[in-house]
């Protein structure tokens, strides 16, 4: 299935890629990828994503005194750190597929919170039983699955969660993604090069994966044929928020 969803046009199809980033390969040293992660989570505290997804999610648990949340590919783990903070009682499980990633949490300030658990843990085969879980993320890592293992994703999330939450970029039409994939890398270069805490050399991969991310994500009726390829009862909602087409948006996915 084409990124842009069944009936993508020929242009859409034309501008996707199966280019891997430089966080998905295997050829790539982990110091290069641990730049990218660090630039990552730098860039999102710089344009207020961790605050605004913890917030989001908090929402959604604000009626359980202690909700129970899993996070997969959590990277860096700073949106789960910055959901302990704004929910007082919720217990997170903080995962990547990662190993060394996870090393780096666990060796983190998260590694001693009482309320948080560090794992390694597949995003399409979730260690967990049926309804382990109030609530699932995956933030801002979900284009990094095809179609096949992204559909696997979402039958797995809504077996362990009463929701299955996915803030991601939302493929826009053909026109859009031209002007977002040629915009989006002189701003993220410019940004990133005016902050002294990023190191020069994590500036070319970052950029390279921010455009390769535009032509990744996925388009809401890729969303819903996603689901329903997992099981046809899981229902779809893309929440009305107030962030701007540019931004990640939530995909809310569960089971009747």
């Amino acid at each position: 299935m084409p990124r842009g969803g069944p009936d993508a046009t020929w242009l859409d199809r034309l501008l996707q890629t199966d280019r891997p980033e430089y966080t998905d390969r295997a050829d790539v040293p982990d110091s290069v990828k641990q730049k990218v992660i660090a630039a990552l989570g730098y860039l999102g505290n710089r344009f207020g994503t961790h605050e605004a997804n913890a917030q989001l999610i908090a929402s959604m648990v604000d009626a359980i005194a202690e909700p129970r949340i899993l996070e997969l590919g959590a990277g860096h783990g700073q949106l789960s750190q910055r959901l302990l903070d704004v929910h007082p009682g919720a217990l997170v499980t903080i995962t990547d597929v990662d190993p060394a990633l996870v090393a780096n949490i666990a060796a983190g300030p998260l590694g001693a919170h009482p309320r948080a658990t560090v794992r390694i843990m597949d995003a399409t085969a979730i260690d967990a039983a049926e309804n382990s879980f109030d609530l699932v993320l995956f933030a801002a890592g979900f284009h990094h699955l095809p179609p096949a293992p992204a559909a696997k994703a979402i039958a797995e999330g809504t077996r362990v969660g009463a929701r299955f939450v996915v803030i991601d970029g939302i493929r826009p039409s053909a026109r859009e993604l031209l002007v977002r994939s040629a915009t989006l890398p002189p701003i993220v270069a410019a940004v990133m090069a005016s902050s002294l805490r990023i190191p020069w050399a994590a500036i070319p991969p970052t950029v390279h994966d921010c455009f390769i991310t535009c032509l990744r994500n996925y388009s809401r009726s890729a969303f819903e044929a996603l689901a329903a390829a997992a099981d046809p009862v899981i229902d779809v909602e893309f929440p009305v928020t107030d962030r701007v087409e540019n931004d990640d948006k939530p995909v809310i996915f569960a089971r009747p």
